[in-house]
């Protein structure tokens, strides 16, 4: 990457800063860009799900994996529930969505308790192991809680085959004037579900997968406690890539915990951070970590930077810290600042091989809260910040009482925000469509068919706050 007229700017630069600067292409299609990662985790797609129990579930790996992400779980997790997460992501179908499963006699009640818990927002009845019906939000509604799901389900059923190509499947959904579908596997048992828009993506993401061909899953582990225990159990459960995490990175805690993981000779990719500045990455990398996360106080979540000042703006930071990276023959991840597909893009013209996202992914279908609806019918689900009260309670539950007390009253993130679903992208794979069309759209603009050459590309110009402006769209007239 440099700067228009190679003109570094003396001051540090946020994503709303720059822009960039189109060049001459020879890149055909965006659907040609290769968007895969060469750090070595497997991202088919540069989009890393943040490790905010608010955020990343089992729901939300399987559906981000399914479209070449990661996700991260956090570290606050219990051991054996993260050990059950990577089994039960690694053996979902790379095609179809896990279904939501019920029974002729559950009642309708049961079936709205579980509908939003997957954006395809149905569910298959199912008795001994085959489909008998479908029931959707329209099937229930008017309808007394109490009713069996055998009185209001659509008994019609259209029935794919699991192992159906994806354009053929879209094509006889298409055909039948059909939304989604359950699919069967030989003996007729239900193998998943299949939406129209799920066997489209089909064509046009690849999963991130591992050796074996299931779902790709990364975990967390803090700097404190039996370190090389926890993470010698997340890779004996299958983990693909191990995040050693802290809010502040650059501390003896977290070189101590690099050596100890380091030690158990992973054959994995290791992240450490958060840092902002190279001295930090060559730090990290000399304890032992393949790839840095940058960024300290730009989430959404966080008031680091406001109660006490430390930070960095985002895209300087990861401009530094990648140089720095790639020197050494390793990687950053950009971690926050998102708020746009723009600034995905920013961060990976700046060299990050990977974009974690957390709030942004919250107010969707597949974060792992309950939906729930404000007073003027908006759907929204809460977020936390992971170093806010709410998290310190969650993650010292099993302390005395003074210590809990004691550590509650050090603090630096939201502990409840709302985040609302946007009714025209509830879905967090709607929500990586958006992106990754920004993205590819922007290596196509540089003249870049993979990522490592969009860095290389990218001509990016500082701008004021009225050239950001210029660039939103104006939904209404002026």
């Amino acid at each position: 990457m440099r700067f228009l007229n190679d003109v570094r700017p003396s001051h540090d630069l946020t994503y709303d800063d720059v822009f960039m600067v189109p060049n001459r292409s020879a890149v055909g299609s965006r659907q040609s860009v290769d968007l895969s990662s060469p750090d070595g985790t497997g991202t088919t797609i540069p989009l890393v799900v943040a490790n905010m129990t608010a955020i990343a579930g089992r729901r939300m790996a399987e559906t981000v994996a399914r479209r070449g992400g990661l996700v991260v779980i956090p570290q606050d997790i219990p051991i054996d529930v993260v050990t059950e997460v990577i089994g039960w992501v690694k053996t979902r179908h790379v095609v179809l969505d896990t279904p939501i499963v019920l029974s002729p006699s559950q009642t309708v009640a049961d079936a709205l308790a579980l509908l939003p818990k997957r954006a395809h927002g149905a569910g298959v009845v199912v008795e001994g192991g085959r489909p008998v019906g479908i029931v959707t939000e329209a099937d229930l509604t008017g309808v007394d809680r109490f009713t069996q799901l055998s009185e209001v389900m659509s008994k019609e059923l259209m029935v794919l085959d699991a192992e159906i190509d994806p354009r053929l499947a879209f094509n006889q959904l298409d055909a039948a004037h059909r939304k989604l579908a359950p699919a069967v596997d030989r003996d007729g048992k239900l193998a998943g579900i299949l939406t129209r828009k799920a066997a489209l993506r089909a064509t046009l993401y690849t999963p991130a997968t591992d050796a074996s061909g299931g779902l790709r899953i990364a975990a967390a582990v803090g700097v404190n406690g039996d370190v090389a225990g926890r993470a010698k159990s997340l890779l004996d459960a299958g983990v693909d890539t191990l995040v050693v995490d802290t809010a502040h990175g650059h501390q003896e805690s977290m070189i101590n915990a690099l050596h100890a993981v380091r030690g158990l000779d992973p054959r994995v990719p290791i992240v450490a951070g958060n840092v902002v500045a190279a001295e930090g990455v060559r730090d990290l990398v000399a304890a032992g970590a393949d790839i840095v996360k940058v960024g300290v106080g730009p989430g959404a979540m966080c008031t680091t930077r406001m109660m006490t000042g430390v930070g960095r703006p985002q895209f300087s930071a990861v401009l530094e810290c990648a140089a720095e990276a790639r020197r050494l023959g390793k990687h950053v991840w950009a971690d926050g600042g998102v708020r746009h597909p723009r600034d995905v893009a920013m961060a990976l013209a700046a060299g990050a091989s990977n974009v974690m996202i957390g709030s942004w992914f919250a107010g969707t279908y597949e974060s792992p809260g309950d939906l729930q609806q404000s007073a003027d019918g908006r759907l929204y689900k809460e977020s936390f910040g992971m170093a806010s009260a709410r998290a310190v309670r969650n993650r010292t539950s099993e302390e005395s009482a003074y210590d809990r007390a004691r550590k509650a009253l050090f603090e630096e993130g939201i502990s409840t925000s709302r985040m609302f679903l946007d009714p025209a992208r509830p879905g967090v794979e709607d929500l990586i469509d958006t992106i990754i069309a920004g993205v590819r759209s922007a290596c196509t603009y540089a003249g870049a068919d993979s990522l490592e050459e969009f860095h290389q590309r990218a001509v990016v110009g500082v701008q004021s706050a009225a050239g950001y402006a210029e660039g939103k769209p104006l939904h209404a007239s002026w």
